[in-house]
């Protein structure tokens, strides 16, 4: 397997060139259904790059981990992820950028800009439950952007459906490939450990689990006899079934996003996840090209290139911060190097950009393409936005969705009504929910894709700026974007419509529609005009 594999760390006074940096890179997500354990094996893999001390599960008590994946209140409080959180790890010789997206439905607008800054992505399966919902959504979207798939099947130390089964599900539901890298030796509560189909050997739960490296040279037989109830002959069967039935693995077919390789483990009890990284090490591409307006850059090319995919502002509540999350695309950042902001034509300068670790983070004197830097900024950078040495291009593909709730927020004292306002608007550049300001001066709505949304804009701007809020249900249901060729046309519309007129964060106008019958009604007779329900980053005019 040597010839897909990447050269360990140089000594320190051999001057890397660029090439041979963004080969080193790997940039991933980790995609999955709530509670097929996406959590606890970000954990894993992190410890295994030594980002953490020690690896607790997501809702563990205190300050025992050194670095929380889930670090906002509301995810620890309900277990669960919200936002994408960041983190950059080295491990055998190679940078890992891990992006850790949230699991829940409804903040998928979050999810699919992520998977617009990734190169390759981790699918967690619950080796009892299967393919769920989530999960299959989650594939369409890698699908759409041909990010290739490793599939690692978890919770093998409990209750589980049979293997073949699984696999076959992944086949035909996904429409996937499947080459399996290790296959379980048991399961449940005779969960032994794995095989390794590629190399043989056997990696037994208690004792090998956390280590990566060769497995143990032992033979099924040898292990059936210190383990009284395996099976040797239905395991053995089972071994030679799916060598057979299964494709060998294709790096080719992998790349391209027709086949997935699969390892099987427990996350919780960090077993499995060893192979899962040196897989990921050696299959996943390093960063490829990405699509701009003009052309396709290649990650190698010499002037540096990036596009904003996330805002979080707050992470310190200490200090009013907020970061743009950037994905590297092609040459090397330096820190204090100035970048051109194509929206505005503007240049601004890096002066500290910083690499993540979950909420801790350290300042990056250099990065390469492929890499996710976070840069601090006071509202100057939007999500889509992107930053360049100088050349006029803009990255395509990470969009805003039309809302499909739309809520007008109700402030208890009105005296905090400024106060809210900037709130909103903070809140809406970093993507939380969408604002719409009504052009007649009635309350600001908020748009969201799903009801969870709300929920955390509430925390958030209680915890944040002491803004105790509710929501009220809005004679609006609907938003669409509105634009016109014909300028005289946009703006007659717009006079014509006054009270269902509203900007967005970007001052762009928006339709508020009743219903779906009002927005059909009003569609058929506005001649000229475009009603929309995704918008892409634009640069100013």
């Amino acid at each position: 397997m040597s010839d897909t594999a990447v050269p360990a760390e140089a000594p320190s006074s051999t001057p890397y060139s660029l090439a041979h940096e963004v080969a080193r890179r790997r940039t991933f997500a980790i995609i999955s259904h709530p509670d097929a354990g996406k959590t606890t094996l970000t954990e894993k893999l992190l410890l295994f790059g030594g980002a953490i001390n020690l690896a607790g599960q997501v809702k563990a008590k205190g300050e025992r981990r050194n670095t929380r994946s889930d670090w906002m209140k509301i995810e620890r409080d309900r277990g669960i992820s919200v936002v994408t959180s960041v983190m950059t790890f080295e491990f055998d010789g190679l940078v890992f950028n891990l992006l850790d997206t949230p699991g829940h439905e409804d903040f998928s607008e979050d999810t699919y800009r992520t998977l617009t800054a990734v190169d390759s992505a981790v699918m967690v399966i619950d080796a009892a439950k299967g393919i769920e919902a989530r999960t299959r959504k989650l594939f369409e979207v890698c699908r759409l952007r041909d990010i290739p798939i490793i599939t690692f099947i978890n919770k093998m130390d409990r209750e589980s459906r049979d293997t073949f089964d699984l696999l076959d599900e992944i086949e035909k539901t996904l429409a996937l490939d499947t080459t399996p890298m290790t296959w379980p030796v048991g399961r449940g509560r005779d969960f032994l450990g794995t095989y390794d189909v590629l190399d043989g050997g056997v990696r037994l739960l208690e004792g090998g689990g956390a280590k990566t490296g060769a497995a143990e040279q032992i033979s099924i037989e040898e292990l059936g006899k210190r383990h009284a109830n395996l099976d040797v002959a239905a395991v053995k069967e089972e071994l030679e079934l799916a060598t057979e039935a299964c494709k060998p693995f294709d790096l080719e077919a992998f790349r391209e996003g027709h086949l997935t390789p699969v390892y099987f483990g427990s996350a919780l009890r960090n077993f499995g996840v060893g192979d899962l990284l040196q897989g990921l090490g050696r299959y996943a591409p390093p960063p490829r090209a990405q699509e701009s307006n003009l052309r396709k850059i290649a990650a190698d090319e010499p002037k540096m290139s990036a596009f904003v995919f996330k805002i979080q502002a707050n992470m310190d509540p200490n200090h009013r911060d907020r970061i743009a999350f950037a994905r590297l695309c092609s040459g090397k950042l330096t820190r204090g190097m100035k970048a051109k902001l194509v929206r505005t034509g503007k240049a601004m300068p890096l002066s500290s950009p910083q690499f993540f670790f979950a909420q801790d983070r350290s300042v990056a004197d250099e990065a390469f393409a492929g890499d996710v830097v976070g840069i601090p900024n006071h509202g100057t950078l939007r999500i889509g936005d992107t930053l360049t040495e100088g050349e006029d291009v803009t990255f395509i593909g990470v969009p805003s969705f039309a809302p499909e709730i739309v809520r007008r927020v109700r402030l208890g004292d009105a005296m905090k009504a400024k106060k809210l306002k900037e709130a909103l608007q903070q809140m809406s550049e970093e993507g939380v929910v969408q604002v719409f300001r009504p052009r007649d001066g009635a309350p600001a709505l908020v748009g969201v894709v799903g009801p969870l949304q709300l929920d955390v804009l509430k925390a958030r701007l209680e915890a944040e700026y002491q803004l105790p809020v509710d929501f009220e249900v809005s004679e609006f249901q609907l938003a669409r974007w509105i634009s016109s060729d014909d300028r005289k046309k946009l703006d007659t519309f717009i006079a014509n419509n006054g009270s269902s007129i509203a900007d967005d964060v970007d001052g762009d106008p928006v339709y508020l529609a009743k219903n779906e019958f009002y927005l059909g009604y009003t569609r058929d007779r506005a001649e000229g005009i475009v009603f929309s329900e995704i918008k892409d980053v634009k640069k100013v005019a």
